[in-house]
């Protein structure tokens, strides 16, 4: 455990951001004495961010919590079979199973799903369309936040989308799931569909993809019980 009695929490981010999205949600953590820390990782390959992660809970003492945002979910899937972590929360994120990347999860939308607006890949980098972004990506975020998303948006790899998982952690590691029911990214039924078959303890709220800038309160609030359950233990 932390000095603080908690387990760490550890942030992860996904595809087109950085990990200065967490600052609402570090902030509230922080206040109620959780020891923080946030990844930035590459988003090349899904190898390198499992290593980005894995040096950041070296740093930390105790069980950790890892926490993923959208592609992000991949990313703790894969690093969470790590002995120093105890749970996951998956924030409107990818949940593979074993052999699943992003690519295969969002292979065959379903009739009337939302497609998320990424333009061709350009020297194996993808990004979001500018013009489209805040309606997809940042819905129920202000005009002026979402422009500046679209304007510092990270590239992301394609080698990270096909990145496969090996051992998903959560066939063995506790789960929780915010589902965000406006989420114009990776469709509310999917997110239900693979927090239901993760066996994932499960909250939902109405936000859009970027429901951990939006509502950083009901983001904490879920990671807080996920530590408050490793605690009871």
């Amino acid at each position: 455990m932390s000095t603080s009695g908690n387990p760490a929490v550890v942030l992860v981010h996904g595809g087109f951001v950085d990990g200065s999205g967490w600052r609402g949600v570090y902030d509230h953590l922080q206040a109620d004495g959780y020891d923080v820390a946030v990844v930035q990782n590459p988003t090349l390959s899904l190898e390198g961010d499992v290593a980005a992660t894995k040096l950041v809970i070296d740093e930390l003492e105790g069980p950790v919590v890892l926490v993923g945002h959208s592609y992000g979910g991949v990313v703790i899937t894969e690093t969470g079979t790590d002995p120093r972590v105890s749970a996951l929360v998956y924030i409107a994120a990818f949940a593979p199973d074993q052999g699943e990347s992003v690519n295969t999860l969002i292979a065959n939308p379903p009739p009337g799903a939302p497609v998320p607006p990424i333009l061709p890949p350009r020297d194996g980098f993808l990004f979001l369309d500018r013009e489209k972004f805040h309606a997809s990506f940042a819905g129920d975020l202000s005009a002026s936040e979402a422009a500046f998303m679209a304007d510092s948006q990270v590239p992301w790899g394609v080698d990270a989308l096909g990145g496969t998982v090996s051992e998903p952690a959560w066939r063995s590691k506790p789960s929780w799931y915010l589902v965000a029911s406006d989420d114009q990214m990776i469709p509310p039924p999917a997110q239900r569909a693979m927090s239901e078959r993760a066996g994932s303890t499960v909250t939902e709220v109405r936000g859009s993809h970027s429901v951990y800038v939006s509502q950083p309160t009901a983001v904490a609030e879920l990671i807080k019980r996920a530590c408050d359950a490793l605690i009871s233990q």
